[in-house]
């Protein structure tokens, strides 16, 4: 009886054994599984914030883009500015960019006004004198050099220079007078050179009389000095 008794006993020992064994089991691979699980979600997030930073740099990286094109833009812009600037620069006074008129005036006498206006789309600059060629004449006649003005005759366009001319003396004390029927004008360059074959210019009436005393002005910004001197 007793021996039956043991034998049950010990049994049962053995199955609470293997059960409280096997419950110890369940629960050490429980908490494994469940570490795996967080450990994944970690990584995924730092590769979420990861990738949310390279998002951020990204995009800074195109706005510095922008604004780099847009500084060159400007920019270009700036030197389409000092094109502009340079397109529009002073340059001599010709017969391309001028109309050159001629007339005689009352006072004084035997005097001719000849008038330069720029028709073009620079300032130009009136250098010295006009070389007058009447007729088939050979010699240019000479400057009334206190009529130099301190500094050059600058016209913007539409503006006008004028030069006076003496045609013959008064008294009639020139000599070698005849009547001219035609009439060019030369320019002079920055250097003073004379350029061109000249201008043509309209002389009133049937011709102007001229003789020795012929002579010119330079280049003056007021027709009353030009007639004065």
């Amino acid at each position: 009886m007793s021996s039956t008794l043991f034998r049950r006993r010990t049994a049962l020992l053995t199955a609470g054994f293997a059960a409280a064994a096997s419950l110890a089991l369940t629960a050490c691979g429980t908490g494994e599984d469940t570490g795996a699980q967080h450990t994944p979600s970690t990584a995924a997030g730092t590769r979420a914030a990861a990738s949310g930073t390279d998002s951020v740099v990204t995009v800074a990286k195109s706005n510095r883009s922008t604004t780099t094109s847009k500084t060159a833009t400007a920019s270009k812009g700036t030197k389409g500015a000092k094109g502009t600037k340079a397109s529009s620069a002073a340059v001599t006074c010709t017969g391309a960019n001028t109309k050159v008129t001629a007339q005689t005036v009352t006072r004084p006498l035997n005097h001719m006004l000849l008038t330069v206006k720029n028709t073009g789309s620079k300032t130009c600059y009136l250098y010295g004198y006009p070389a007058l060629r009447f007729q088939d004449a050979q010699a240019v006649p000479p400057v009334v050099e206190d009529s130099q003005p301190q500094a050059v005759t600058t016209l913007s366009p539409g503006q006008s220079g004028y030069a006076g001319v003496n045609l013959s003396s008064a008294d009639g004390s020139g000599t070698g007078g005849y009547t001219a029927k035609t009439l060019s004008v030369i320019f002079q360059n920055r250097d003073l050179d004379f350029i061109g074959s000249g201008v043509k210019v309209p002389l009133p009436g049937k011709g102007t009389y001229i003789d020795s005393s012929l002579r010119t002005t330079y280049w003056l910004s007021d027709p009353q000095d030009a007639i004065s001197l």
